[in-house]
């Protein structure tokens, strides 16, 4: 089924492309890593339709021969032009330190190794790696989905495809994801072998009463030596590992008598806010693509009005925002549900109409078109970068980000309706099914 690399930290394996899946409505994955796996998927996903596409690429056989790397699997998918698109997707690899602590862990157990050895992944070795700070499943920010297709979808129909393929290829076999996560399964299996080997040799020296050996104590040695001479430095530490959740921050409502002017609400909510945001920008800074990455750029007053409106959905958070912002509630509300569904520039969709190049509302048209089950879309009637659907309360809005937002109408006022997505024949056909 396979064609493997040389074995070695590098080594990739390629795996034939998977016949079409039988029946719409099976489970795609049938193991528990396969649906591990596709549960990190769609929770990092910011729409629905998008993978549902995917996945039907997935089950009709579009998705080619898929090789998997150290860190990433690639393939070609089978999309509408003839020649098929290249997309990836790439997961972060474990630290030197991480994976230290997940073989010591392994070998800890000796049912663990006996599984490995047999060529089986116990599903309780995600939990064990869990407990000892390794993530060994991927979480909703550790997948990474790219494809050489002009789509800006998070993921694109293609890249899903491909992340649902690579879940069929963990019903197979569970090694993947360790090679996806940095090492092989021959790699892991000889590195076992010489840490069991080790251990082994440490417990009949003990039981005969040897001492293990140790480097000799130097007690009263002065630093300036031990910095000046850099070869003899220890490496740095890894990063700590991420916190699971963003702290509370300290409790001052009713903790004492507070000063005239000063409102311990208000201060409890900024600290969780700024204790949620570092704890945000702290995902990001320990991300491999970390360095790649634009810092935000700073938010207006009245963006960050809304971020927190969206960020602490509380009536009383809302309540104190609408009564200083010097908005509508009815406006605050409509601004906090377009945040909730792409930020700033969700909110910039919102308030500020715009002209786009007609050429590329003309392709557009054409896409939907294309995309469309009978090619003839619902009529739309266009307006700088809006779409009104002809006969119905709902709209279409280009953003500056070349994402289609969708909007319905109520009571003579367009709401944020979902998420946006680069397809427009993906938001439309979700805000007609609605």
């Amino acid at each position: 089924m396979t064609r493997r690399s040389r074995p070695g930290k590098s080594a990739a394996r390629t795996f034939e492309a998977l016949p079409p899946a039988k029946g719409s409505r099976a489970p795609f994955a049938e193991s528990w890593w396969g649906r591990e796996w596709l549960r990190s998927l769609e929770e990092s996903s910011l729409d629905s339709g998008r993978l549902s596409r995917g996945r039907t690429y997935a089950r009709g056989g579009a998705v080619g021969p898929v090789t998997v790397a150290p860190g990433s699997a690639a393939a070609p998918v089978q999309g509408s032009r003839r020649t098929p698109y290249r997309s990836t997707v790439q997961v972060e690899q474990l630290t030197d330190r991480q994976w230290d602590q997940l073989l010591d862990m392994i070998a800890e157990r000796a049912a663990n190794i006996a599984a490995l050895l047999d060529g089986e992944m116990p599903t309780g070795l995600a939990d064990d790696a869990a407990a000892a700070g390794v993530p060994l499943l991927p979480g909703p920010r550790d997948l990474d989905p790219d494809c050489s297709c002009p789509d800006w979808g998070y993921p694109c129909k293609h890249a899903a495809a491909l992340c649902y393929q690579v879940a069929r290829l963990l019903d197979r076999d569970p090694f993947v994801l360790l090679l996806l996560r940095g090492r092989g399964e021959r790699e892991l299996m000889d590195e076992l072998g010489r840490r069991n080997t080790a251990r082994a040799s440490a417990e009949a020296a003990a039981t005969a009463g040897a001492a293990p050996a140790t480097l000799p104590a130097r007690p009263g040695d002065p630093a300036g030596p031990a910095f000046a001479s850099r070869t003899a430095l220890p490496p740095l530490p890894g990063p700590p590992p991420l916190p699971d959740r963003p702290g509370r921050g300290p409790a001052l409502v009713d903790s004492a008598v507070p000063e005239p002017g000063v409102d311990p609400a208000a201060l409890e909510l900024l600290a969780v806010d700024t204790a949620t945001r570092a704890h945000h920008f702290l995902a990001g800074a320990l991300g491999a693509r970390h360095a790649d990455t634009a810092p935000p750029a700073p938010l207006t007053e009245w963006q960050d009005a809304v971020r927190l409106a969206a960020t602490h959905p509380t009536m009383d958070v809302f309540a104190r925002i609408a009564s200083n912002c010097g908005r509508t509630p009815s406006e605050l509300a409509a601004a906090t549900r377009a945040w909730r569904h792409g930020g700033a520039a969700s909110l910039d969709v919102l308030e500020s109409p715009w002209t786009p190049p007609a050429s590329r509302l003309e392709r557009a048209r054409e896409a939907l078109r294309a995309d469309w089950a009978d090619g003839r879309p619902p009529r739309l009637r266009s307006w700088r970068n809006r779409w009104t659907v002809e006969g119905r309360d709902s709209q279409l809005r280009l953003g500056r980000d070349g994402l289609w937002y969708p909007y319905t109408k109520d009571r003579g006022t367009w709401w944020p309706a979902g998420p946006p997505d680069a397809d427009p024949a993906v938001v439309l056909t979700a805000l007609l099914a609605t």
